[in-house]
């Protein structure tokens, strides 16, 4: 078998990358270093390839620290494609949605608002696209200029249902960035937990061919899970909080006097969810409200005997 000789000009002309690149490589451990021959470094077809493979796997998302890991369980004989296999699980997607396309016209026409002038609302919306752009909402296509790749189709139809209701724009996108960060904290909490408890086992050491194995299959069977623990929790904490954010502020405003139409709306007022808890063991679910407005208002009629009282109390011989 013939083996080719290079020097790192010519390594560096077939493998499409710079000499600069191949000395940093192999300054970082990803390059076997060459075979020393006289004055001369000379490298042969293996690195020809490892330098394609690290194209490939850079071409591929994977960082330089992790391409080493990965050509490291390589070169212990654990296989490139099991290792690559459980990395690829891991950096693949959790969630079944495909992405979709829109054009920036029904961008528009989704996102226009009625009762503003063309150039005004046309301003509003280019910078409300510049900024779900920022924000990955909508990635610029590289094929057409008009159109953007739309990654989550469904938290598109979110934001357009919402602005729809009246939720401005500007607005949408403080909530998003807001939403991000906790969501990010959870995911955050959510993988340190089943590190700690579930992976730790295959950290901290080279992994056999069975561990990867082990790993790329629970990685599998746990992705669903975080969106599913979410799922209930947000549910709960919807119908928790809806009832004293809505239900109950509008079940007082259905229940007012006649005659208090043109009176100043009431406002929602937040109690502490320990009494709210107290309330609804005391009185049951359906009577919260009118216990709350009752309790209120005999502490109201109590102050008001109290200060004519007092009054009486000064005014007596």
């Amino acid at each position: 078998m013939v083996v080719s000789a290079y020097r790192i000009e010519d390594l560096a002309h077939h493998s499409g990358t710079s000499v600069r690149t191949i000395r940093a490589y192999q300054d970082r451990g990803l390059l076997p270093k060459p075979e020393r021959r006289g004055r001369a470094n000379v490298y042969d077809d293996a690195h020809l390839a490892r330098l394609r493979q690290i194209a490939g796997l850079l071409d591929r998302g994977y960082t330089l620290a992790s391409i080493k890991e990965l050509l490291e369980a390589w070169d212990a004989g654990r296989g490139l494609g099991g290792v690559l296999g459980l990395a690829g699980e891991v950096a693949g997607p959790w969630t079944d949605e495909e992405p979709g396309r829109i054009g920036r016209a029904e961008l528009h026409a989704l996102f226009g608002a009625e009762g503003q002038e063309a150039g005004q609302q046309d301003g509003q919306q280019d910078d409300a696209v510049a900024e779900a752009v920022a924000l990955g909402v909508l990635v610029p296509a590289p094929d057409a200029p008009d159109e953007f790749v739309v990654p989550s189709p469904q938290e598109l139809a979110v934001a357009a249902e919402l602005h729809a209701a009246g939720v401005p724009l500007r607005a949408l996108t403080a909530h998003l960035r807001e939403l991000r960060a906790r969501v990010e904290h959870i995911a955050a909490r959510f993988l340190d937990f089943t590190t700690e408890h579930v992976f730790i086992r295959y950290l901290g050491h080279a992994p056999t061919q069975e561990e990867v194995a082990e790993a790329t299959d629970l990685v599998r069977r746990l992705r669903p899970l975080a969106q599913q623990s979410v799922d209930a929790e947000l549910a709960r904490a919807m119908r928790l909080l809806s009832a004293r954010t809505l239900r109950d502020p509008l079940r007082t405003a259905a229940a007012a006097p006649p005659g208090t139409e043109g009176a100043p709306p009431a406002r929602p007022v937040l109690l502490p969810a320990a009494t709210l808890e107290a309330v609804r063991e005391l009185v049951g679910e359906e009577h919260v409200a009118e216990f709350v407005a009752a309790a209120a208002e005999r502490e109201v009629a109590a102050r008001t005997m109290d200060r004519l009282a007092g009054r009486g109390d000064a005014a007596g011989p």
